[in-house]
């Protein structure tokens, strides 16, 4: 299974040198001189021959990739490494996501984990619910509290009003007349 670990951003320089969004917790082992990326879309694998950071960001230059026509031509291109499932307690990849049936806390069945957004203030898990509408659901314990991998189901207890029809509150209309 490809994990997305960086997305190659604008073209840094004159030199084929690039700017990379990264996705990884561990940057410097991901983009270390030598490693070989698989790219999305397909512009066969990269060799990173080098490295550096710069504050939050990542600058890297590959093999074959030798001036800043050549740097732009990767613009958007998603790095990836070959990995299979997480090592961590509280963290997942994508792809181990993606098909696990969301339920509430009470087994209801309410969709399908179709994504994952990386927002700002946190990740989001994008719910394809029942009646086919999409929902950003907060990846925090306090709203996800369990993911079962093994089980194929993520637990939600989503705050009233999440969801479709899940939690909504009642609203009384004054009678007419």
């Amino acid at each position: 299974m490809q994990l997305a670990v960086g997305t190659v951003g604008r073209a840094h320089g004159l030199r084929g040198e690039v700017a990379v969004d990264v996705r990884t917790d561990v940057p410097a082992e991901r983009f270390a001189a030598g490693a070989v990326l698989g790219t999305d879309p397909d512009r066969g694998p990269l060799t990173v021959v080098r490295a550096r950071p710069q504050g939050e960001r990542w600058y890297l230059t590959f093999e074959g990739v030798v001036d800043r026509t050549g740097a732009e031509a990767l613009r958007g291109t998603v790095l990836q490494v070959e990995a299979e499932v997480s090592d961590e307690d509280d963290a997942w990849y994508l792809h181990e996501l993606v098909g696990l049936r969301a339920e509430l806390v009470d087994g209801t069945s309410v969709g399908e984990v179709v994504g994952l957004e990386h927002l700002p203030a946190q990740d989001a898990l994008v719910v394809a619910e029942l009646d086919g509408s999409r929902t950003l659901v907060p990846f925090v314990a306090a709203i996800v509290p369990t993911v079962d991998i093994e089980g194929g189901r993520v637990v939600l207890d989503p705050p009233a009003g999440l969801l479709t029809g899940v939690g909504e509150p009642d609203v009384d209309l004054p009678d007419e007349g």
